[in-house]
């Protein structure tokens, strides 16, 4: 079975939505990701839902291309979470079609959190997208038994479990783990390499994470081992940052060289 796949908005951060989405489709995949909210406070972000001239011509390239929107990033629950004021966010990313919100969680209580998730599942059911939980070793969502957890709590049909290849090496979860979850809250994995060896510090997970991934089969990931663990449907995000070499190469050649590199692993597992 081919997998989707598609641009995740990291991989190509500098790139204004209108140009990752033209990007994409030169690389010759199915879409991209886009991030309307940052990461972190002053990150980059492309805040569509504020920006009426970048919205038009973002979706006039998806229509010109062909492309689809998979996920939009990102909502962060925090302890005075107000799903309210995401309202515009969501309708931006209806607007674009995109299927998946991603969401992070930054709340010390796992009620609360949970909580909160619901509601945005609740907020983004009638337009017909996922909520998705990626579990990050320095958020308070750390690992899958955490999302799992949570996501469980929420009881929300379109509620699911965000797998970054990244984190899941890092966080110390098993692939055993994985089968433990519900197989319908799986909706997409993110995908990369890294050293086989996590870094020290926080900082330092998070550098790795943001700034300098290497790309799948490069690293000591067992890749193979957590795609033979996930559905064989799900889409997969190619997420792979790298702010040494993607400049020095250009867009166009980081983008080749990330999707043959993943249809390289892909190409090198069992078949279903």
């Amino acid at each position: 079975m081919s997998r989707t796949l598609f641009i995740g908005a990291l991989t190509a951060l500098s790139l204004p939505p209108p140009r990752l989405v033209e990007a994409a489709a030169r690389a010759g995949v199915a879409g991209c990701g886009l991030r309307l909210r940052p990461a972190a406070p002053g990150g980059i972000a492309y805040p569509l839902m504020d920006d009426a001239a970048q919205m038009r011509e973002t979706r006039a390239a998806l229509a010109a291309t062909g492309m689809q929107v998979f996920d939009i990033e990102m909502v962060r629950i925090g302890p005075a979470f107000d799903v309210g004021a995401h309202r515009g966010f969501f309708d931006a990313a209806a607007a674009l079609g995109a299927r998946h919100v991603l969401v992070a969680g930054d709340d010390p209580d796992e009620a609360r959190t949970a909580a909160a998730f619901a509601r945005v599942c609740e907020a983004l059911a009638p337009l017909r997208m996922t909520a998705d939980l990626e579990f990050m070793p320095w958020t308070e969502v750390r690992d899958l038994a955490a999302a799992a957890r949570i996501v469980a709590a929420a009881a929300q049909p379109n509620g699911g479990i965000l797998v970054d290849a990244l984190h899941f090496a890092r966080c110390g979860a098993t692939l055993a783990a994985l089968d433990a979850v519900p197989r319908e809250r799986f909706h997409y994995m993110q995908i990369c390499d890294g050293p086989a060896e996590a870094p020290a510090t926080r900082d330092g997970l998070i550098h790795a994470a943001r700034c300098e991934r290497l790309l799948p089969g490069e690293g000591g990931i067992d890749l193979a081992g957590l795609l033979g663990r996930l559905p064989a449907h799900l889409p997969v995000c190619i997420e792979t940052p790298s702010e040494s070499r993607a400049p020095v190469l250009g867009w166009d050649e980081w983008l080749r060289r990330a999707v043959a590199a993943t249809r390289a692993v892909l190409a090198g597992l069992p078949a279903a």
